[in-house]
């Protein structure tokens, strides 16, 4: 028994020694200001007496409450505080967004470089809003004039509450308690009285409230004694930032309606691609980006023309890859586009009037081609601009500005206003609309009715029937061979090849493989040539890997939590 009594006096003085911060509140007097407009005014005054030097000390207030309203129905509640001052010392606060993301905030009194020790006085003021508890007959007041979490002990409290003016209310109105939380018994600890308009308190001789104790008073008002502050709208208050997030994203969607969006065009069946356009820019047009598949349909645009042969080679054994080898037969046309003259050079080089055929294997172009591949994607998007409206272009540059700046400002203003959650929703709204933003982009009349036609024949590639196609290839036996080119743009080469293998065409000459033997069938052309075009796209953008690292009321149960320590 003996044994159990010295544990726990020594763990009492354990945690009386981690509490204690080396000093006493000798007295505290409270005077608080109820305003009728819904908010009061707090004025703390403390006599307090340090044994051990400090700098100062902190005041913490807590702004943050689950409640149970007159329904019984859970509300969170968050208190306003505001108009901080400590006259006569030095004192820094969390800033204001700090205390709205946080269920507390510190005010800290003092000067780093100076020390004090002995009888030291501090008074500190602030306003409180959104700390009134309103029912149906009656608005509480309902404060904590001391608080649990302070770090020393208090050996004396007062307080002076004064009522709205001309509020009918008298001693039968108000209640203290104290003591640890959820003491509901009212205190014996404090002389009461209503004196010229207010309520005043003392605690009596010998009163003592360490840390884990408070000090709270309970004021019932009648009915409109107090405005109630509520907001325009209840959603606002809460969700205000989701309909600024809506409006925000409703903007963008204006402006690409407006600036952005593409004429509606009639896509009129064609049976071939518009003249004057080569694969290349068909597939930008189609879908506003330079794809590598536009680019890559140069190849059979190349071997329609007998610039190039292609020569796929297979697996020779299971340790070896496949392959593909690209034949130079003659130079570029004069006149050809800047991204296409890109294309061939990073292939064959420079042309230097030399008409013997050269070749490069596409594994060859494998970490190093991608620089070609992006400048000529580059090259296509420039010369593509003949075809978009100017003024649509200085519009998307001025809403990728718009939707960054504003991003910020968002962010900001939520962080402030409705806490991290609603701040950190800006940051895939933003990255969304950013990713979209190169959509607004809107075609001149030239580009429309490129567009409309593109449309059509891209229709067709997708619903053309064998007894067309049986006629085209009558008048022209090379149509399979001039068209496949854009269907590869299109992204569409297999569905377009299938159409023709019933038709027993020849496949393209300027195409062969040695894992057939003999004649190539349409079917199997197909199948080869869609792999290579995969190997081939992988290949030429690939790049090499980077490297890195009361009254119904208790003690402790009103507005006002919080506390205080040394520093």
């Amino acid at each position: 028994m003996m044994k159990k009594l010295l544990l726990f006096l020594c763990g009492v003085l354990l945690y009386q020694t981690g509490v204690a911060q080396g000093f006493d509140v000798n007295h505290v007097d409270v005077e608080i200001h109820i305003h009728a407009e819904g908010y009061f005014d707090v004025i703390e005054r403390y006599d307090m007496d340090f044994s051990q030097q400090k700098h100062g000390i902190f005041r913490e207030i807590r702004t943050s409450y689950d409640l149970v309203n007159a329904e019984g129905e859970q509300e969170k509640r968050k208190i306003k505080v505001s108009n901080i001052k400590v006259p006569g010392h030095k004192y820094s606060v969390d800033p204001n967004f700090i205390r709205n993301i946080q269920p507390q905030f510190q005010i800290k009194i003092g000067d780093k470089n100076k020390w004090v020790i002995g009888p030291q006085q501090y008074q500190i003021r602030y306003r409180v809003d959104n700390a009134f508890l309103f029912e149906e007959s009656q608005v509480q007041f309902y404060w904590n004039v001391k608080s649990t979490d302070w770090r020393a002990p208090f050996h004396s409290v007062s307080f002076t509450i004064y009522p709205p003016e001309d509020v009918a209310v008298d001693l039968d109105d108000f209640f203290v308690y104290s003591g640890y939380v959820g003491e509901t018994a009212e205190s014996t600890e404090f002389d009461v009285s209503y004196v010229d308009g207010a309520f005043v308190g003392k605690s009596k001789p010998g009163f003592s409230s360490n840390y884990g104790d408070s000090v709270t008073v309970l004021l019932k008002m009648p009915p409109n004694a107090v405005k109630e502050i509520k907001p325009f709208w209840p959603f606002w208050s809460r969700y205000g930032w989701l309909l600024i997030l809506s409006a925000f994203v409703f903007a963008f969607y204006w402006i690409w309606n407006k600036f952005g969006r593409d004429n509606q065009v009639v896509a009129t069946t064609s049976y071939f691609p518009p003249k004057n356009i080569d694969p290349c820019m068909a597939g930008f047009l189609i879908d506003d980006k330079s794809d590598t598949q536009d680019l890559i349909a140069l190849i059979p645009h190349w071997g329609a023309q007998g610039i190039i042969r292609m020569e796929h080679i297979p697996k020779k054994n299971m340790f070896s890859k496949e392959d593909s080898k690209l034949i130079r037969l003659k130079p570029l046309p004069e006149g050809s586009p800047s991204y296409e003259r890109e294309m061939y050079n990073g292939l064959f080089g420079y042309d230097d009037g030399d008409v013997e055929p050269k070749s490069v294997l596409l594994s060859s172009l494998k970490n190093s081609f991608y620089t070609t591949m992006n400048s000529a994607k580059s090259g296509l998007k420039s010369e593509a601009q003949i075809y978009y409206d100017p003024k649509a272009r200085k519009i998307k540059k001025q809403t990728i500005l718009g939707i960054v700046l504003g991003g910020i400002v968002l962010g900001v203003t939520f962080l402030f206003t409705w806490g991290v959650i609603a701040a950190f929703a800006v940051v895939p709204i933003v990255v969304i609309l950013l990713v979209l933003s190169p959509h607004l982009v809107k075609k001149n009349p030239t580009g429309d009715e490129m567009l409309s036609d593109l449309k059509g024949f891209r229709q067709f590639i997708r619903v053309a029937e064998e007894n067309k196609l049986k006629m085209l290839l009558e008048e022209d036996p090379s149509y399979f061979e001039t068209t496949m080119a854009y269907a590869v743009a299109f992204g569409m080469f297999k569905r377009w090849a299938s159409k023709f293998e019933s038709l027993n065409i020849e496949p393209p000459r300027w195409y062969s493989t040695t894992s057939t033997a003999g004649f190539m069938s349409m079917n199997s052309f197909s199948n080869s040539f869609s792999s290579t075009l995969k190997s081939a796209q992988t290949t030429m953008i690939s790049s090499p890997s980077s490297s890195g690292s009361g009254g119904g009321g208790s003690s402790g149960g009103g507005f006002g939590g919080g506390g205080g320590g040394s520093w």
